[in-house]
């Protein structure tokens, strides 16, 4: 079954070419932020070629010039928490499902992270056996400065990255080049921006590892690999507080710089996505992190952070979110475990075979 972009959803034109399935998110003017119906698209689109023996390698790109995918859908996720219009928890749901069976699909999964890659966006591409990146890529997860902490399976990614790199980025909500997104373990091959097309059209006839191998350059050298002494020292241990201390205290301007972008950011969120790091052990599965960040996410839906975080950001653009607690000192041992709680009769339980979307 070959899917046929005329009856798929707009936002994500679908089609196939020669050997390539390929996936186009298709939002450039909301820099292909993610809905729900495109997450069902993908979903039904990466179903459907599993046991099509003419595709053998699906293709992840975004339209437009700024990148591949923003994130989530932030709006409908404000409306869902301030005024109940919507189900962010049905569209995580369903998004994580889709995270993992990218993770697991069993033919090469090749995401171009072209431009910017933020959030979801991480989700649906990070997790790739195939992960592109160019000159232009701009990484991210900046969440804590929505009221929200990393998800889509970013704080496994962020756990297991080189030392305290993961955390860095986790905290700050920063931004990060192609090379750091190599050197962070979220990528795999640098490719220049001018040689995409053509990549894309040999992946038409050959294996996604010969034509790869063939476009692929060494990566420029990662500011962020060569900021790892000071990150190290830093965010060591799990307490946001003291890695705040640690980082003012710092002689290193970047790393002063860094404590101050920390402090602007929603103190329960920083909190949260520190613990969130921690709990992730060398045992974690994906689906483990994702049932863990469905919980969290379902926790930030409850409270307030999320909207005030996107009513300034987003909604009102003031950049003055009024956060509660307003310091890091404010929120409390019992406050992080709230978020980490068990949801009952509401948990995820994703699995590693599970790839409905009911």
């Amino acid at each position: 079954m070959n899917a046929d972009p005329a009856t798929t959803n707009g936002d994500v034109l679908v089609s196939t070419a020669g050997m390539v399935g390929r996936i186009i998110l298709n939002r450039p003017k909301a820099l292909n932020a993610l809905t729900h119906g495109m997450v069902l698209t993908i979903t039904e689109a990466l179903s459907a070629w599993e046991t099509d023996d003419a595709v053998r390698t699906v293709v992840l790109t975004g339209a437009g010039e700024r990148g591949l995918c923003a994130g989530g859908d932030i709006v409908s996720i404000y409306r869902s928490a301030k005024d109940g219009e919507g189900d962010a928890a049905s569209f995580w749901a369903d998004e994580y499902r889709l995270n993992s069976y990218i993770a697991r699909y069993p033919k090469p999964f090749v995401a171009i992270m072209d431009g910017i890659v933020l959030g979801g966006g991480i989700g649906i591409s990070a997790h790739g056996s195939h992960r592109i990146v160019t000159e232009r890529t701009k990484v991210g997860m900046p969440e804590v400065g929505i009221g929200f902490a990393p998800d889509v399976g970013g704080t496994l990614l962020m756990a297991r990255a080189p030392g305290e790199l993961g955390t860095h980025l986790a905290l700050t909500g920063g931004m990060a080049s192609g090379a750091d997104a190599i050197e962070a373990g979220m990528a795999d091959y640098f490719v220049e921006a001018a040689t995409l097309q053509q990549l894309l059209t040999e992946l038409e006839g050959e294996s996604a590892d010969a034509v790869i191998a063939r476009h692929s350059t060494t990566a420029p050298a990662s500011p962020l690999a060569a900021a790892r002494g000071w990150i190290d020292e830093a965010y060591a241990g799990s307490d946001a507080g003291e890695i705040v201390a640690r980082l003012a205290a710092s002689p290193v301007e970047d790393a002063r710089a860094a404590a101050s972008m920390i402090l602007t950011k929603s103190p329960t969120s920083v909190s949260v996505a520190l613990e969130a790091i921690r709990r992730v052990t060398p045992e974690s599965t994906l689906e483990d992190v994702l049932n863990q960040e469905y919980r969290v996410g379902l926790r930030f839906l409850e409270g307030t952070e999320i909207v005030e975080g996107i009513r300034a950001q987003v909604i009102d653009k003031d950049r003055k979110p009024a956060w509660s607690p307003s310091s890091i000192d404010g929120v409390t041992r019992a406050d992080i475990d709230h978020y980490f709680a068990p949801l009952g009769e509401r948990e995820l339980g994703l699995t590693a075979l599970d790839r409905s979307t009911t």
